[in-house]
């Protein structure tokens, strides 16, 4: 099966991230949202990135338009019709995700894989809301798409061995690095990170530090690029919180327990970067 047509559900941070990346690769994508206020925004985030990339030498302006002209914009997820492989990049809502599968495995052609961007959520559920687990498969990205190199191709119990060896030769044209993890909520990266993340925010609301000093800490202390609070900003706390919610929910073990402090921001809308507040603060 070749891949011709890309299908991107979502325009946000990793939506347009994931839609830059295949369009560099050649591929002809389609970037869906619900609003056209978010495809635009999409659009435009990564017009801007490319545009750096010119001014930089890094591309051609020629290159830049060619890119461009490989992505069209859509808010109908009928528009999915044409697509050879979708990859899903919703908000981490489970009840959000398992309608856009039901609906995509009515939309499009049955040879279709659908693949999922989820940061947490078993793969094998989200592949029960369809009449096609064979083709149904998670494809993680980092964020940010554009830079980390990293993709978790996490195949389900049901997934076909085909599914998957197209999955992973899809990351691998996209220029990225892929690694597989087995079907666990959290799967490998943020089975790890968000623990890691979520002691950060614990270590904070008991004093252990100030937040500049935790982060310090992380980043001279481990070699970390970024501290963990810094991370869970960029991350989105929301995001952060849903995934420990998720590995609570699957493994009910204690240690994954959300910190209160990160749920009391998210509640008070305190989200990182994106809403201009989260453990730092943003203009």
């Amino acid at each position: 099966m070749e891949v011709k047509t890309f299908g991107v559900i979502g325009a946000g941070q990793m939506g347009n991230g994931i839609t830059q990346v295949a369009a560099m690769s050649g591929l002809d994508v389609i970037m869906n949202d619900i609003k056209a206020e978010f495809v635009e925004r999409g659009l435009a985030t990564i017009t801007k990135i490319l545009s750096r990339s010119v001014d930089k030498g890094k591309m051609t302006g020629e290159e830049k338009d060619a890119v461009l002209g490989r992505i069209k914009t859509s808010v109908s997820l009928q528009d999915l019709a044409t697509a050879d492989f979708v990859v899903e990049a919703a908000t981490e809502n489970e009840t959000i995700k398992n309608q856009i599968f039901k609906d995509l495995d009515e939309i499009c052609q049955p040879g279709v894989i659908l693949s999922s961007n989820t940061s947490s959520i078993p793969i094998g559920r989200i592949a029960a809301q369809t009449k096609r687990p064979a083709k149904v498969i998670g494809m993680h990205f980092m964020n940010p798409v554009p830079v980390m190199r990293l993709v978790e191709v996490i195949p389900g119990i049901a997934t076909s061995e085909e599914t998957f060896k197209i999955t992973w030769d899809l990351a691998e044209k996209f220029g990225k690095t892929p690694a597989k993890s087995n079907d666990y909520p959290g799967f490998i990266a943020n089975r790890i990170l968000m623990p890691m993340i979520n002691e950060a925010v614990f270590s904070l609301y008991h004093g252990v530090g100030t937040r500049e000093d935790i982060d310090t800490v992380m980043k001279l202390g481990m070699n970390h690029p970024m501290g963990p609070l810094a991370l869970a900003d960029l991350i989105g706390l929301d995001t952060c919180l849903a995934i420990m919610e998720t590995l609570y929910d699957g493994f009910k073990d204690s240690k994954y327990r959300p910190c209160p402090l990160l749920r009391k921001y998210v509640e008070v809308g305190w989200l990182g970067r994106k809403t201009g507040r989260g453990f730092y603060e943003y203009t």
